[in-house]
């Protein structure tokens, strides 16, 4: 079976830098927070392009440190996008904001520009735009909305470290960047791990109070704070990683550029043109018959997934937002529609040949009219 992600794969060429990093911190006795955690986060921080980085537990941690850090709180509205995984959504929720959802544009996936304004209103105090499937959302557009309006800009990156526009990456666009470390991202930890990127240093110092118990000190609580801190431990994982993601994003983008070359006479829809601004952390293409497809791939040995079988609205925790089945149009028929195929930077050519002839046979099983598929080696 050919896997939608293999971080066995991904681990092997590295194991030895990984395995003597963690054994360093093991043995240094130091687990939480420390140096390990700060040089990761300069080196993120330069990465990224921005003054700071603050290391924390989790994606959806940045994200809720990221509002409570700009003031955002109860009776303040923040709109984002409902074709989103729902830690966007809950990390407003535990601010104790009201996420105000919109649709998505059908070429980017991520929050429609053209919608946002409509959805200010007086208690409006942040947008904040997901960069869905390693893809930049239109920073541009937003931040000219956010600026006419005076909103904050808090960007959910999880899934776009080191997507580029302009020579910007990914977190330096708005006021703040939050950024997941869960294993499958494009930036794994060997376990959770996330962080936040601005270049505002006093946000900054807000952040790493917050995240450590809201202490300036120890024992010195000035702040209502939280046990969100990085341990050490994934902090030195991710500091070896972060050495080899340009290497890995280029291969993603090999890959990609394959799948679009030998799918182009399928009967699927393949993910819009993209460049540096797309770091191909999901492909997914749209299927008239998603579950069909999905077995006949399984059947012949090619895993995949759903990024994401149901928008926020219509997940059942969440209809008490107030926006029912309709509500928003296209992002409801991707998530009906959208399958998405293996892609990791360890796959080799004979993978990739495999993984679109399972998707011609299959199209052609489900009467699909499509032409011959070239074997991927040729693009190698």
């Amino acid at each position: 079976m050919i896997p939608l992600v293999d971080l066995k794969a991904q681990y092997r060429p590295i194991a030895a830098e990984l395995e003597d990093a963690v054994l360093a911190v093991m043995r240094s006795g130091n687990y939480v927070l420390g140096e390990r955690v700060e040089a990761f986060e300069a080196d993120f921080a330069a990465f990224c392009g921005v003054r700071e980085a603050v290391a924390v537990n989790s994606g959806t941690s940045a994200l809720h440190l990221a509002l409570e850090a700009s003031g955002i709180g109860p009776g303040d509205e923040v709109i984002t996008t409902a074709m989103t995984f729902v830690a966007t959504a809950a990390a407003i929720l535990y601010a104790g904001a009201k996420p105000v959802l919109i649709d998505i544009d059908p070429q980017s996936l991520a929050l429609d520009p053209a919608r946002i304004e409509a959805a200010i209103t007086p208690r409006t105090r942040a947008i904040m735009p997901v960069h869905l499937h390693g893809r930049l959302a239109d920073m541009d557009a937003i931040l000219a909305i956010a600026r006419r309006h005076g909103l904050l800009v808090i960007e959910d990156a999880a899934q776009a470290h080191g997507a580029e526009r302009d020579g910007r990456r990914a977190g330096n666009f708005g006021d703040i960047g939050c950024f997941s470390f869960y294993p499958g991202k494009n930036l794994g930890a060997c376990g959770e791990g996330g962080a936040i990127v601005t270049n505002d240093p006093e946000i900054a110092a807000t952040l790493r109070c917050l995240r450590d118990w809201g202490q300036a000190g120890k024992y010195n609580h000035v702040r209502k704070g939280y046990n969100y801190r990085l341990d050490a431990v994934q902090a030195a994982v991710l500091g070896v990683k972060l050495r080899h993601l340009p290497a890995w994003t280029e291969a993603r983008r090999h890959i990609a550029a394959h799948y679009d070359a030998l799918l182009a006479d399928c009967d699927v829809v393949r993910p819009a043109p993209a460049g540096l601004d797309h770091v191909r952390h999901v492909y997914a293409l749209r299927v008239r018959d998603r579950d069909a497809m999905a077995e006949a791939l399984r059947d012949e040995g090619v895993a995949t997934g759903i990024h994401y079988p149901r928008p926020v609205h219509l997940q059942p925790a969440y209809a008490d937002l107030g926006d029912g089945p309709g509500s928003f149009p296209v992002a409801e028929a991707f998530t009906r529609e959208t399958l998405s195929l293996p892609i990791y930077a360890e796959m080799t050519a004979d993978q990739i040949a495999h993984v679109c002839g399972a998707v011609k046979r299959a199209c052609e099983r489900l009467s699909f009219q499509i032409e011959e598929v070239s074997d991927a080696r040729q693009f190698a």
